[in-house]
């Protein structure tokens, strides 16, 4: 699920997991705003299989993908528990993912209170 407050970090493009299958990703996305951490939303074009969230090759290849979009930096870790859904991974980016995000749209509205 997109809303207008959404940027699309990456369209349709599919994934393998660590069993060999492969899986439709719908869109990689982030809030337009948020304070330093951003939350990377993987939205899959069908049900994935609980738990899978946890699965590294899976994850290797959605931050692959983001590496070919144009990001340079550590992997990322996975977000709390409770945000993963049945269509959708939550992944939570490292401090070095937020130039790559301000160079798609991403506002960092805690440098409202830098000084």
């Amino acid at each position: 699920m997109t809303t207008d407050t959404d940027i699309e970090l990456s369209g349709p493009f599919k994934a393998v997991d660590s069993t060999g299958r492969s899986h439709d990703v719908k869109a990689i996305r982030i809030f337009d705003e948020g304070y330093g951490i951003i939350d990377v939303y993987v939205d899959f074009a069908a049900p994935i299989e609980a738990g899978l969230h946890q699965d590294k090759v899976l994850v290797k290849a959605i931050i692959d993908r983001l590496r070919a979009l144009g990001y340079k930096g550590p992997d990322f870790g996975l977000s709390d528990p409770g945000l993963q859904e049945r269509k959708l991974i939550v992944l939570e980016a490292p401090e070095e993912f937020a130039p790559f995000a301000k160079s798609r749209g991403w506002k960092n509205l805690a440098e409202e209170f830098d000084e």
